[in-house]
């Protein structure tokens, strides 16, 4: 996606009439996906929750949640339409949540991926987010296994 492109689309927070549309979204790009019932508590809960649209209230091109605590954020779930995959929106939205912590105070940003999700590793590593840690059986996974989590942090 080139920079204009980009541009052109409109960051806005989050709203209990965006939820059906993230939820769908989510389940579209995700094997495990959020319930609609964690983006309904995540926004009763005061996330920092943001969607990416095109102009004038067109279709969903991504979101993002945060959560804060004293000077960490939080990343706890981010997600970029199918069609946009590998357009550079995933990095557009990187240098959203950035500037979102930023000016929260926060130092730096946390967040969980699976081992599995290679494409989202890759993406956080080219930004700058760096492996910290693993969270042993943290995610769901298919036929009542579960996976690990890869612990990541980018510092501000």
């Amino acid at each position: 996606m080139d920079f204009r492109a980009q541009q052109s689309l409109a960051l806005r927070p989050m709203t209990a009439a965006d939820i059906d549309e993230v939820h769908a979204l989510e389940q579209s790009v995700f094997p495990h996906p959020w319930s609609r019932g964690n983006f309904v508590d995540s926004l009763a809960s005061g996330y920092d929750a943001w969607v990416l649209r095109e102009p004038d209230a067109g279709p969903l091109a991504g979101y993002f949640l945060l959560m804060y605590a004293v000077d960490e954020a939080h990343l706890l779930d981010v997600a970029v339409c199918g069609a946009r995959h590998g357009t550079g929106l995933g990095r557009h939205l990187l240098d959203r949540i950035a500037a979102r912590s930023r000016a929260m105070g926060m130092a730096s940003i946390l967040l969980e991926v699976r081992p599995s999700n290679e494409r989202a590793l890759k993406v956080y590593e080219r930004y700058g987010y760096t492996q910290i840690g693993r969270r042993k059986g943290y995610y769901p996974a298919h036929e009542g296994r579960r996976e690990d989590a890869i612990v990541m942090r980018y510092v501000l």
